[in-house]
C-alpha cells in the first residue's frame, strides 16, 4: 500500500520529549520510550526513535503512534491471561501505567527456529541453555514454543541470552515468580500466535517483559508490537521454507536487512539512513498494525503537540 500520509509524517516525526518537561518533571530516556516518574506512577511516551541491535539510528514517522496502538491492542486482548500495568491513555503514543519493579531479564518465547537462535544453533551453542536436536533446518518450526530469556543490557550494549537455570541460581527472580512468568509467556504467545492465526499472520518470536506490584505478576512495557516480536505471512510460509527461503515478513526486518547488507550489525559507524528507507520502514509498521489489528491506521499523533499534552497530564497528576 502506498500510505501516501508518510510523505508528510516523515517532515514531523518525533524525536522525544525533552530532558525536563516545561512543569519541572526529568525525563529517562530509553531507546525508544521516555518515561515520566510520578511516584506510583509513570507517564510513558513513545518515541518515533528506531533501534536496531540494540542502538538507535533514525526516525521513523508514525512509529510511535503506530506501537502503543499495537501494545493496547494486546494489552486488552491478554487482561484474562495476566494483569497489566495500563492504567489510561493521555495521547495516541502515550500512556500512563501503573509502577511495577521489573523483572531484570527479558522472556523471550520462539515459536521458530531463526534469528539469533538459528545462528547460535548453526555455530552448535545452546539456546539459552536448551540444547536442541540436530537436523533441523533454519525457520523450522519447534514442536512446542522455546522460553529462551536474555539480560537486560545497557543502551548500546548486546542483551545476553541465559538460561532458566542461571536465572534461579544467580536469584534473579523468585522460583515461584519465575514460574508464574513462564507459564504466563507461553499462554500469552498461544493467544498472540492463535488471533494472529486469524488474521493470516504467524507470530514467529517475541519478548515480554514483567513486573512486580503488591506480590502480583504484571504484563509491562510492550506486547506483540512490530519492534518486540516477528511476524511472517502464514499462506507463504510452508512454500518458503520447503525452498529454503526467507519467510514473508511482517515486521522491521527490512531496516536490519538494509543495514546488514551495508554491513552494519552493531558495533562501528551506523550508515545514514535515506528518507526513503525510513518511510519504506514505516509502510512495514503501518502494514504491520493493519495486518495484526485488522484496522485502517489513521495516524493522530502528528496533529498534537506531545510535550505540551504530556506537560499538561503530569501537572494534573502531581
Amino acid at each position: 500500500m502506498a500510505y501516501s500520509f508518510l510523505e508528510k509524517e516523515i517532515k514531523r516525526t518525533f524525536q522525544g520529549l525533552p530532558e525536563t518537561l516545561p512543569c519541572g518533571n526529568r525525563v529517562f530516556s530509553g531507546k525508544v520510550r521516555d518515561i515520566i516518574d510520578l511516584g506510583d506512577t509513570l507517564v510513558i511516551s513513545t518515541s518515533d526513535r528506531v533501534s536496531a541491535f540494540d542502538r538507535v539510528l533514525s526516525t521513523i514517522p508514525c512509529k510511535g503512534e503506530v506501537l502503543n496502538k499495537v501494545a493496547l491492542h494486546w494489552f486488552s486482548r491478554t487482561e484474562d491471561i495476566l494483569p497489566n500495568h495500563i492504567i489510561e491513555s493521555v495521547t495516541p503514543r502515550t500512556v500512563a501505567v501503573r509502577k511495577c519493579e521489573m523483572l531484570p531479564v527479558e522472556v523471550v518465547v520462539r515459536g521458530y527456529l531463526t534469528g539469533s537462535a538459528w545462528r547460535d544453533y548453526k555455530a552448535g551453542k545452546p539456546i539459552s541453555g536448551i540444547a536442541l536436536p540436530s537436523g533441523m533446518q533454519m525457520n523450522q518450526r519447534f514442536e512446542t514454543p522455546l522460553i529462551t530469556p536474555s539480560t537486560k543490557a545497557e543502551q548500546g550494549l548486546h542483551d545476553e541470552p541465559i538460561s532458566s537455570e542461571e536465572i534461579l541460581r544467580q536469584g534473579l527472580v523468585d522460583p515461584a515468580v519465575w514460574d508464574t512468568v513462564q507459564k504466563a509467556a507461553i499462554a500469552l504467545f498461544r493467544r498472540g500466535t492463535d488471533d494472529c492465526a486469524r488474521q493470516g499472520l504467524i507470530l514467529v518470536d517475541t519478548k515480554y517483559e514483567f513486573g512486580i506490584l503488591n506480590g502480583q505478576v504484571y504484563l509491562v512495557d510492550e506486547v506483540h508490537t512490530p519492534d518486540s516480536s516477528r511476524f511472517w505471512f502464514a499462506d507463504s510460509y510452508d512454500q518458503q521454507f520447503r525452498a529454503g527461503k526467507d519467510p514473508h515478513k511482517l515486521d522491521k526486518e527490512y531496516l536490519r536487512q538494509w543495514l546488514m547488507d551495508k554491513g552494519f550489525m552493531g558495533d562501528g559507524d551506523a550508515p545514514d539512513i535515506p528518507d526513503e528507507v525510513r518511510i519504506e520502514t514505516a509502510r512495514r509498521y503501518v502494514g504491520a498494525y493493519e495486518g495484526i489489528t485488522g484496522t485502517t491506521f489513521a495516524p493522530e499523533a502528528g496533529g498534537i503537540d506531545e510535550v505540551a499534552a504530556v506537560d499538561e497530564y503530569v501537572k494534573k497528576m502531581r
